[in-house]
């Protein structure tokens, strides 16, 4: 019954988010894309000192880092307790599965890669539920694969239901 109430209370949250204010989600889509990228030179240039020894890359570390403070923040609006590090965490681990699937792809191991994107998109999605508000860390399953049983009997995983959901926000606010 709880798990029910989890569900609703999803759906009531999405309600009222589409009969707000339309933010071009688009935009903050791609800007989401680029901190993951800034993230990856972040940890670029931090290997690139640690083979080097040049301060020069530490220099353009704190360069980029600055700038992908100042991108995430247009995105993270109320970064309430640990939710400026988890997103900034998420958009990475995201990146990071979408760079080993594609590579596992390239390798003829299309089963691995689409897990890894799976996974991937589920972050993604656990993403853009924190930071739009819909979704707050209580909600955000202990297990990957906890289900949910529904009223019909039918059991959906919760990561599932807020895939639907994000997907679906993500599609109607794009012009």
């Amino acid at each position: 019954m709880e798990q029910e109430n989890q569900i609703k209370n999803l759906i009531e949250k999405i309600e009222k988010f589409k009969a707000g204010d339309n933010i071009d989600l688009s935009s903050q889509e791609d800007l989401a894309i680029a901190v993951m990228n800034l993230i990856a030179i972040e940890e670029h240039l931090f290997f690139t000192y640690g083979k080097t020894g040049k301060e020069k890359y530490l220099d353009l570390l704190n360069e980029v880092r600055q700038m992908r403070k100042t991108y995430l923040a247009k995105i993270v609006k109320n970064p309430e307790g640990e939710i400026w590090c988890i997103s900034k965490h998420l958009l990475s681990s995201v990146m990071r599965l979408i760079e080993v699937g594609t590579k596992m792809l390239n390798d003829n191991k299309k089963n691995e890669a689409e897990e890894l994107f799976g996974k991937a998109n589920s972050l993604w999605n656990m993403f853009w539920g924190l930071n739009l508000n819909i979704l707050d860390v209580k909600d955000i399953p202990q297990e990957e694969n906890e289900e949910i049983k529904l009223k019909q009997g039918k059991s959906v995983s919760v990561f599932s239901v807020l895939g639907k959901i994000i997907n679906k926000i993500l599609d109607c606010c794009r012009e």
